[in-house]
């Protein structure tokens, strides 16, 4: 063989190495974006069941109320204690947007300052609530 044979058949071997090296690595990544994307995804799915959802259905099975207004800031941080498991807790608003009047039910129930919560059989609590006392005063438990 020619040593210009040899060099030409010499490069295409490195050639078709270069090739299958480069396809392998664009498997290898094409998988771990696979797997960042799954992992991503499962995280999200995870998030939409808060670690409160089971509290926050307890206190509405034992009749709790928290009576509240959208532009009260301690009815927020009320709020914000059980993050997205909030969706389940038995909450009335008693802010009617664009007036200063309050919600009928707010009014039939006596409430004057926000948050109150109502337990059965209790009189009234005013006032943003450790998740502890309200696991006390209702009877559920907390996670």
């Amino acid at each position: 063989m020619s040593d210009e044979r040899r060099k030409k058949q010499e490069l295409r071997v490195r050639q078709a190495e270069a090739t299958g090296s480069s396809l392998t690595r664009k498997l290898v990544i094409g998988a771990l974006i696979a797997v960042v994307f799954a992992g991503v995804a499962y995280m999200g799915l995870r998030k939409r069941t808060g670690r409160l959802d089971a509290f926050a259905k307890c206190l509405t099975a034992k009749n709790a109320k928290m009576y509240g207004a959208y532009w009260c800031p301690h009815c927020q941080d009320q709020k914000e204690m059980f993050g997205s498991s909030f969706q389940y807790a038995p909450y009335v608003e008693c802010g009617i947007k664009g007036s200063k009047a309050q919600a009928p039910a707010c009014l039939q129930a006596g409430v004057k300052h926000y948050p109150t919560w109502f337990f059965q059989g209790d009189a009234p609590i005013e006032g943003t609530l450790p998740l502890q006392t309200l696991a006390e005063k209702s009877g559920c438990p907390l996670p």
